[in-house]
């Protein structure tokens, strides 16, 4: 019902039952001890009755004097109820929406004459209960359930919905609908322990009706935007993508319905080095600026197409950056108009921001006047921070010694010069980062009014100088290779003959003779510099290897007991195996010198102990990423070992010159300076790769990859059948009675050859060289069963005598000798021939030559 209120008073609440039920009680009780009292008085004595009398008085007169104190003092308040209640009542009475109290029972207490218009009561009567107001509508009972079961949990909770038919349209027998907001809360009464539930009732449906047309001219502007002609996109200050219309996203073959925000950033949309014309956007705090920026944007087929953006950027007085807003205009031929001229300045910037060389235009004081994509990609980290382009000199990029050469080269351009030379530096802050820069200048006719007199190139060349340090690098360590390969032959010659005439003396003298100690000290220093000798042929990856099939866990756990001997107390080894190593094909004793040498290696630089470990692996191409991505590999599967020490580590210095022979960071007299450079060529001659992370005071760890190695079934049988030979291997006779060719060049290598075999029974021919050779084959054909011959020699080595014998059909078994490896010269034989010779390394003993014209003469 719509009564008629006085403006400025709050309506009477509808129905109030608070506070009634209590004054009713206290007015009975007094009315009982007022009757109790008459009727005392009847009943007593009459000689009691004037002492009761006076007793009573004065009772009375007590409790009205602590009436009045409480009263003074504020305790008790003549009015029923306290001003703040009335205060409270008005104000809920004077409410716009409904609000009605009701106990636990469900029985109203409270409502308020708003909830009297909004259900339609017209009296006191009418007014029902919220949960028999929205009953009639199946989404408002269900709101009002949840609200009852909330309220019963002493929760609060509200809940809007819609009725078809609202409520004053349903009391006036319409069906126009309507929007509702319900709300409950409990209530503790104070002092009483009873609680009231609070429920507020608000017709929203003018609010929801302003939100629909909110919503719906939103909308509009949405559809507006999504179908304008020209792309939009919107974007954190991080460059996630908030939002980007119809246009933009069909431009860029996006699917609208499957994105969403923040999925994208705008390095995704940017093709190229574009990015960084807008990184290079700065401003100062406060300030907003739009640019206007060409670049490519690419497509999710990865096709690009020209654009020009209006990019918005703003930036708060604190200095933060802000959202960007972005507009989109398509160049490409299909959307441009048809005038040459802004189709031509379309295609020259493609071509300008494309281009993978930094380009800018400078004034003859070094100021940079525009620059291209790549140009600020290339110096971001020179020019981060800076406020604008207009700051950015020349001086800044160039590292200051270069900085004289460049303003030179700026100058000659100024003067018209056209053969300027380039000038190489590297970046101030990044000095591993070479640029090379080539000028041009600009002509007269062609300067404007920014003053511009050179177009600068800025080439990054830091992978081609790393090439270049790394080929230098491999061409000095073949230099070296080589002489000491050389070196090593000529010493081999040397050794042999030391070592067979020794073991001819040795021979020749019992263990008593006096002699003989010394001849014994002769043959190990002897042997020992044999050993310094095979070191410079495997830094030369000359030195012969043995390879089998080898399991490279089989290898260290043989190897273990070796180490930790030489570890000693203060280095804890631990070895770490990776499960299911692939095969290796390697010679086992150089991979031993390869492990051993690097542990000692890593002991070594722990002079107060600490702990080393030996970790193995296996390495898939996928696996070949961050440190072991090195561009030397070759992508493939390798089996890896990790030497790893937490010890003093080396300089990039040192680094630099660890596998150079005789580089030793150890006092004189504490090391030959080989161990390494052994290690990288025994790694090298098998097919393998190794390198050295470290940093000064945190360790070292050395990595070395080799080649994985599938066995085919015929090399299992082999190795099958050498490990069983050589378990049932006995003692052989090494004399014999064939004729044997001994074919050197060094008379003191050939004397003790001779005088071994010959001591064996064989007869022995001797030539100095290969012509010699051929003309004493000629001489005595077919008496010769064996040539043992040298690999180096003048007028015509070993080789090539080896294939004139072949050519003239003496089918003769052939030994090969020398100082190098043998893959070194097999290479040049065929493949058919490989079988038909062996091989004896120098420098070889007495034994080791009787050993090897044995096996041959017998195979």
């Amino acid at each position: 019902m719509d009564q008629a209120r006085d403006v400025g008073a709050a309506p009477k609440p509808v129905v109030d039952l608070t506070g009634k039920s209590s004054g009713i009680g206290r007015l009975l009780l007094l009315g009982i001890v007022l009757v109790g009292v008459a009727g005392a008085f009847v009943v007593l004595p009459e000689q009691y009755r004037d002492q009761a009398m006076l007793a009573l008085l004065g009772l009375l007169s007590m409790i009205g004097v602590f009436f009045l104190f409480v009263l003074a003092i504020g305790i008790v308040h003549l009015t029923s109820r306290s001003r703040g209640l009335e205060f409270a009542r008005s104000f809920v009475d004077g409410l716009t929406e409904g609000v009605v109290i009701t106990d636990n029972d469900g029985r109203i207490m409270y409502a308020n004459q708003a909830y009297a218009d909004l259900s339609g009561a017209e009296s006191a009567s009418d007014i029902n209960t919220v949960e028999r107001l929205f009953s009639s509508e199946a989404d408002a009972s269900e709101a009002v359930y949840r609200l009852s079961q909330d309220v019963r949990g002493n929760q609060s909770g509200q809940h809007e919905f819609r009725m078809a038919s609202g409520l004053k349209a349903r009391s006036s027998g319409g069906n126009k609908a309507a929007w509702y907001r319900l709300q409950v809360r409990p209530l503790q009464v104070p002092g009483q322990n009873k609680s009231l539930r609070v429920w507020q009732v608000q017709d929203i449906t003018e609010e929801r009706t302003s939100q629909e047309q909110v919503f719906l001219e939103l909308q509009h502007a949405i559809s507006y935007l999504d179908h304008a002609p020209a792309g939009f996109f919107s974007a954190d200050p991080d460059g996630s993508i908030v939002y980007l219309n119809a246009t933009l996203s069909d431009w860029l073959g996006i699917d609208l319905t499957q994105f969403s925000a923040r999925q994208m950033r705008m390095q995704d949309l940017v093709a190229g080095d574009g990015m960084a014309l807008l990184d290079a956007i700065t401003l100062e705090p406060g300030e907003s600026r739009t640019a206007v920026v060409d670049l490519d944007l690419a497509k999710t087929n990865g096709q690009t197409f020209p654009v020009r953006l209006y990019h918005l950027v703003p930036q708060s007085d604190d200095g933060a950056p802000g959202a960007t807003r972005t507009v989109v205009l398509n160049r490409s031929e299909s959307e441009v108009s048809s005038d040459a001229l802004e189709a031509a300045e379309s295609r020259f910037t493609r071509f300008f921001n494309n281009t993978p060389i930094g380009i800018a235009s400078v004034g003859n004081e070094g100021q940079v006047i525009k620059t291209n994509a790549r140009f600020l990609k290339l110096f971001a980290p020179v020019l981060e921070g800076r406020a604008s382009e207009d700051q950015i000199r020349i001086h800044d990029l160039v590292h200051e010694n270069d900085q004289p050469s460049m303003m030179n080269a700026i100058g000659q351009a100024d003067d018209g010069q056209a053969n300027i030379e380039f000038v190489d530096s590297v970046l101030p802050n990044a000095e591993d980062c070479s640029i090379r820069y080539f000028l041009s200048p600009v002509s007269e006719a062609e300067r404007d009014d920014e003053g511009e007199v050179a177009i600068i190139y800025a080439l990054e060349v830091t992978e081609q100088r790393a090439l270049e340090a790394q080929m230098a690098q491999s061409q000095k360590m073949q230099a070296v290779g080589q002489l000491a390969g050389g070196i090593a032959h000529d010493f081999n010659n040397v050794l042999t003959a030391i070592i067979g005439f020794s073991d001819l003396l040795l021979t020749r003298h019992q263990a008593t003779d006096p002699s003989f100690q010394d001849i014994i000290n002769i043959k190990q220093n002897a042997n020992r510099a044999a050993s310094l000798v095979r070191q410079l042929l495997a830094f030369s990856r000359r030195q012969t290897l043995r390879p089998e099939i080898l399991s490279l866990s089989d290898v260290l756990s043989d190897l273990r007991m070796l180490l930790d001997r030489l570890m000693g107390d203060k280095v804890k080894l631990e070895v770490v195996h990776g499960r299911d190593l692939w095969p290796l094909r390697a010679d086992i004793g150089q991979l031993e010198q390869v492990v051993v040498n690097l542990c000692v290696n890593a002991r070594d630089a722990m002079p107060e102990g600490g702990d080393l470990k030996i970790k193995t692996s296996n390495l898939e191409p996928k696996d070949l990423v961050d440190q072991h991505a090195h561009k030397e590999m070759a992508s493939g599967d390798y089996v890896l070992i990790e030497v790893i020490d937490k010890g003093t580590g080396m300089s990039a210095e040192t680094l630099e010159k660890i596998f150079e022979p005789f580089f030793s960071t150890k006092e004189i007299g504490q090391g030959t300076g080989l161990g390494l450079s052994t290690v990288y060529g025994i790694v090298k001659q098998s097919g393998g790769y190794i390198f050295a992370d470290t940093e000064l005071g945190a360790g070292t760890t050395f990595r070395v990859y080799l080649p994985r190695h599938v066995p085919t079934a015929q090399e299992l049988e082999e190795q099958h059948a050498e490990k069983n030979q050589s378990a049932q291997e006995k003692p052989k006779d090494l004399t014999g009675s064939a004729t044997i060719l001994l074919v050197e060049d060094e008379d003191a290598v050939r004397a003790f050859g001779a005088r071994a075999l010959q001591s064996r029974g064989y007869t022995v021919l001797e030539a100095e060289s290969g012509v010699e050779a051929l003309e004493l084959v000629d001489e005595h054909e077919g008496e010769i069963d064996l040539v043992v011959s040298d690999v180096v020699m003048p007028e015509m080595d070993g080789p090539t005598l080896f294939t004139e014998l072949k050519k003239r059909e003496y089918d003769l078994k052939f030994i090969f000798v020398s100082g190098y490896a043998e893959d070194a010269f097999a290479k040049n034989l065929p493949d058919a021939d490989r079988e038909k010779f062996g091989f004896l390394p120098k420098p070889f003993s007495l034994k080791q030559l009787a050993s090897t014209v044995k096996d041959m003469l017998e195979k």
